[in-house]
């Protein structure tokens, strides 16, 4: 079973409590705690190794603040998506410009990078992987 420790600010101290649980609560002063305090507790009221539980750490947050933080997450998610989407863009670019004659750095040239980068973008995959190690 997966227990849910719900941690809400409470002054200076994050208040937890497990709603499947009843009267099972902690705190915490920091947020990154607030799952090993909540784990301790429930393992203490289990009676069981604090190891075998699953935890889900819920924050609750004024609705304001709720909604600014799921908002900048969704625009870190696009800004994620298009990242992946500009490099697949450039990396297929690239390799069509020099497969069309021109020199890598007139490539690079074009696509307002450097002609190291271009040389990168058009080396084959094996070589990519391999050069990473």
């Amino acid at each position: 079973m997966t227990y849910t420790a719900r941690v809400r600010r409470s002054g200076a101290w994050w208040a937890i409590d497990v709603p499947e649980l009843p009267g099972v609560y902690s705190q915490a002063r920091r947020l990154d705690r607030a799952e090993p305090m909540a784990r301790d507790a429930i393992a203490l009221y289990l009676d069981v190794d604090p190891a075998t539980l699953d935890i889900r750490v819920e924050t609750i947050l004024p609705s304001d603040l709720r909604r600014d933080v799921d908002a900048v997450g969704r625009l870190r998610a696009d800004a994620d998506r298009l990242q992946a989407e500009s490099s697949g863009a450039l990396r297929n670019l690239t390799h069509e410009l020099v497969g069309r004659g021109l020199s890598v750095r007139d490539a690079a040239a074009i696509l307002g990078i450097s002609h190291q980068r271009v040389s990168q973008l058009v080396r084959p995959e094996s070589e990519r992987v391999a050069g990473a190690r």
